[in-house]
């Protein structure tokens, strides 16, 4: 089934217990509150972490700046769907030898010449893209962003801040998430609840 932001923005509304809208681009409070925050939160919710689903990889020729021996001297051109680049290695795998870099505005400067296979998150928009359980942390990160100026009520706003704890959670214990060049993998107490992550 097709999802589209209306439905996710509705569902951020069900979290706060708040009546649905017909349309973003409606003239009431909740269209208005959602429609300013729905992009920058998606953005910020997919760069935050490695969600396996938006992790891409391009390959980029480099270019050698000139810079002195022994410095991050060949610049690569961050892809234009990037949000954020995952650390370099030689092979361009997340388990591969890492390699030096660092990154200035849209470029990456690194130690090796190219071309490199760059693996970044991507800015995925269209909601049919995303994993199911990042669209539940994206839903709750919305109702958190609306939850005051919407709602006025304070408890509405640890409603959809445990909706968040809960859902990021579980795409931590169902992998969605990579760490570290590997997927997340809970314990048995952390999956149980024992402590939280």
């Amino acid at each position: 089934m097709a999802i589209t932001p209306l439905d996710i923005a509705n569902m951020a509304l069900a979290v706060l217990d708040e009546a649905p809208i017909d349309s973003l681009d409606q003239d009431v409070k909740a269209a208005r509150l959602l429609n300013l925050h729905f992009d920058l939160t998606r953005e910020a919710e997919l760069t935050k972490h490695a969600w396996v689903f938006a992790i891409l990889s391009a390959p980029v020729a480099g270019a050698d700046t000139g810079s002195s021996a022994g410095t991050l001297s060949f610049a690569y051109e961050l892809p234009v769907d990037c949000l954020r680049p995952l650390p370099l290695t030689h092979n361009g795998e997340p388990d591969g030898v890492p390699i030096s870099w660092r990154q200035e505005a849209g470029l990456i400067y690194s130690d090796q010449p190219g071309p490199r296979l760059i693996r970044y998150i991507a800015n995925l928009t269209d909601p049919n893209d995303w994993d199911a359980l990042f669209t539940e942390v994206l839903v709750a990160a919305l109702a958190i962003k609306i939850a005051h100026p919407l709602t006025h009520k304070a408890g509405m706003i640890d409603i959809a801040r445990s909706a968040y704890d809960r859902a990021l959670d579980a795409a931590f214990s169902a992998n969605a998430i990579q760490r570290g060049g590997r997927f997340y993998t809970a314990s048995w107490s952390q999956q149980r609840g024992d402590f939280r992550f």
